[in-house]
Parts: structure tokens; C-alpha cells; sequence
């Protein structure tokens, strides 16, 4: 551990603090995180966390998320700009729109989505529990948002609902094509493909599994085979690496890198920790209503 890593870990100790990161940060990161997680685990993390400080190493609507579900928490995150592309493709205003078209349907919305999205839709899901959050549903129609691709995938998975999905995406996965699944192969012969199913249709028809970022790692550890090609952002196969040694792990392309997710760096927690920035607010009303639908998320998550 680096002395910068150390001063981190004696400043978080000073503080109390939680720091969650997930699994798209630098090693770095990682290694000073009390959790490493998706966006599932993490939500579920800060609902129960006793600490009265929690740093959160991800994008923004990954701290939102922690401040609706731990309201009376101050939330931290290290860098003001760290945000999501496909958040961003999707606002209340569209939500009431497609409400409004298609009234008997219940809103999923993909917790990649900002407080204010949350809080008009009826529930959110992560991409480990869509499927089972569209089930859990009374309603026969689906508004899905913002991913179209999970929409998708969510739709062939659950045929008896009519899925209506919006045209949001994320850049960093959707840009993934056959091709680079073709050349990943031809490169890797042999190896398993592992993919998250915010890639499209064509590189997911290839793959021997689909999943969420934790359950690419989970399939990844737990599987007899010895090489894997992991198509979700590049840090997962860095990290598998680091877990398991024994076993070789290769990035679908060179191209799979959240630019957003690496914006935060060690100096920018430390800064955070002594400084108190960036916080984290919320109106109280967007936090109210954001909450129900996350809520909903963890609790049918468990069922």
C-alpha cells in the first residue's frame, strides 16, 4: 500500500467514514474501499450503513442513490464530474411523456438514471435484477428506461410482457460490436465469454454467459475454465486477475474504459475526506418519492 493509500486509510479511520467503490475504479481505489460492489450492492450497502460519512467512488447517480436511501447521512463523492452518459439521455419530463402515452403501464427504470428520473418512476432495478424486478410486476405493459439494450434483453427474457424501451444507452458498452467479439475469439481461442447485457443484441448472442458486473466475477471464479473473455469496462478483468491468478483474463476490446468512472483519483478521496467535498443534496421531495422506487428495487431483489 502507497503512503498516499495509507494517509487515505488513517483519515477515513479518524472520520468514521464508509467509502464504497465500485468495481469500474482504478485498483487503486479499490484497494482502499471498505466495499468493492456493483450498483445493486452498493444502493443495498448505504440503506444499511451506520456510518454518519460515506464516500462514494463511482459516478454521480450512484451517490444520489446513496442519499435517498440514507437521507440523514452526509454522502461524499471525490469529483464533481464524475457522471453517467446514459443518465443523462433521460428526463422527468420524458417520463411523464411516455406515462401519459401509455397509462396502463408500471415505469422500470435502470438505477443508471438521475434522483429526479427515480422519482417518477415506480421502480428501479440494476442489471442483476431487472429481470426479476419486470416479473414481480402486476402490470402486463413495461415502460423501461433509460437502456434500450437491457430493455432488450429484459424483453427476451420475459415474453409475456410487452416491454416498451427508450433509446438510451451506454456509450461504453453499446459501442462494442460482432466484429471485436470475432477478433476477441480468433485472439483468445478457447476462452469463455462473459458479457453484461448493456452490450447489444450481437455481441450478447455470443457470449457463454450474461450478467451483471458481480455476476461476471461470481461466474468468472467459480468456473472450472481458465481463460475468459470479460466484456464489461476493463477494470473487472484487472480485478479478476488480482483474484484469481491461476486463471487468465482479457478485456472483450481495449476500447471498454468508463472515462467518467476514472476521473477520480487517491488525491481527489483524500480531498474529499479532509474537505468535506463534492456533498451530495437532494430536495426532500425528490428524495421522498426517488426512495419509494429504490426501495422497491432492494426489497424485490430479495424475494
Amino acid at each position: 500500500m502507497t503512503e498516499l493509500q495509507e494517509l487515505i486509510k488513517a483519515e477515513k479511520a479518524a472520520q468514521a467514514a464508509l467509502i464504497l467503490a465500485h468495481y469500474y475504479q482504478t485498483m487503486d481505489i479499490q484497494e482502499i474501499a471498505d466495499h468493492v460492489c456493483d450498483s445493486f450492492e452498493m444502493a443495498r450497502l448505504a440503506r444499511s450503513a451506520g456510518e454518519e460519512l460515506l464516500i462514494i467512488c463511482g459516478v454521480r447517480f450512484m451517490a444520489e442513490s446513496a442519499k435517498i436511501l440514507n437521507p440523514g447521512k452526509k454522502v461524499l463523492m471525490p469529483t464533481a464530474g464524475a457522471g453517467c452518459p446514459m443518465a443523462d439521455m433521460i428526463s422527468p419530463e420524458d417520463v411523464v411523456a411516455l406515462r401519459s402515452k401509455y397509462p396502463d403501464a408500471a415505469v422500470v427504470c435502470y438505477v443508471n438514471s438521475s434522483a429526479a428520473v427515480k422519482a417518477v418512476s415506480d421502480i428501479c432495478c440494476t442489471s442483476s435484477s431487472a429481470e426479476k424486478v419486470v416479473r414481480s410486476l402486476p402490470e402486463k405493459r413495461i415502460v423501461f428506461i433509460p437502456d434500450r439494450n437491457l430493455g432488450a434483453f429484459v424483453a427476451a427474457k420475459v415474453p409475456e410482457k410487452e416491454i416498451i424501451m427508450h433509446s438510451g444507452y451506454c456509450p461504453v458498452h453499446d459501442r462494442v460490436g460482432e466484429m471485436d467479439v470475432m477478433n476477441a475469439k480468433i485472439k483468445h481461442e478457447g476462452a469463455k465469454l462473459l458479457v453484461h447485457p448493456e452490450c447489444r443484441e450481437e455481441v450478447l448472442r455470443h457470449a457463454d454467459h450474461i450478467g451483471s458486473t458481480a455476476e461476471i466475477i461470481q461466474t468468472a471464479l467459480s468456473s472450472d475454465a481458465r481463460e475468459f473473455i470479460i466484456g464489461t469496462e476493463a477494470e473487472v478483468a484487472e480485478r479478476l486477475s488480482n483474484l484469481a491468478p491461476e486463471k487468465a483474463f482479457y478485456p472483450l476490446t481495449d476500447d471498454f474504459i468508463c472515462g467518467d468512472m476514472k476521473t477520480i483519483t487517491l488525491p481527489d478521496v483524500l480531498r474529499c475526506l479532509r474537505e468535506g467535498v463534492v456533498e451530495i443534496k437532494l430536495d426532500a421531495d425528490i428524495i421522498e418519492a426517488a426512495r419509494k422506487s429504490l426501495d422497491r428495487m432492494i426489497d424485490a431483489g430479495r424475494a
